[in-house]
């Protein structure tokens, strides 16, 4: 047995849901970004709304909303967290589409894992409604741009 300095491995080197009991609630919050690369008929397809699927902004908006609350039941050792808001713009620009999340609770652990994960999910929602006519969308820079707390 050696001593281990991962939170999420226990002494015996397996997996470990961290225990946050310990920790104060603090409203928390995460900033998380990233875009997907298309081709200037995609784009103007977007625009125009005339993609067959539907409203591909909308509905990447939701799907990321949607992912950022069921975080928990994706990552393994995510804890389960009253989200308090959950959202996610999706903006066109030159090169495709740029997607931008913000997630907050209170709680005892952070919530950059619900923001990341809205806004892969909401890229990956673009990309499904833009398969059939773009086959060389290129999803990038996915980040976390922010996490804060504060004391309650």
């Amino acid at each position: 047995m050696t001593t281990n300095k991962f939170s999420h491995i226990d002494k015996d080197g397996k997996a470990n849901m961290v225990d946050i009991g310990h920790k104060t609630q603090q409203i928390r919050e995460a900033k998380a970004s990233g875009k997907i690369i298309l081709s200037a008929k995609t784009i103007e397809l977007i625009r125009d709304n005339n993609m067959k699927k539907g409203d591909v902004l909308t509905l990447a908006e939701i799907a990321g909303i949607q992912a950022a609350k069921q975080t928990s039941n994706l990552i393994p050792l995510c804890h389960t967290l009253m989200i308090t808001k959950a959202e996610v713009k999706c903006q066109l620009i030159d090169s495709g589409v740029q997607v931008n999340t913000r997630v907050k609770c209170i709680g005892q652990t952070g919530v950059e894992m619900e923001a990341l994960t809205a806004a892969s999910v909401a890229l990956l929602t673009i990309y499904d409604m833009c398969k059939a006519v773009d086959k060389n969308m290129i999803m990038e820079s996915i980040k976390l741009d922010e996490k804060t707390k504060l004391d309650i």
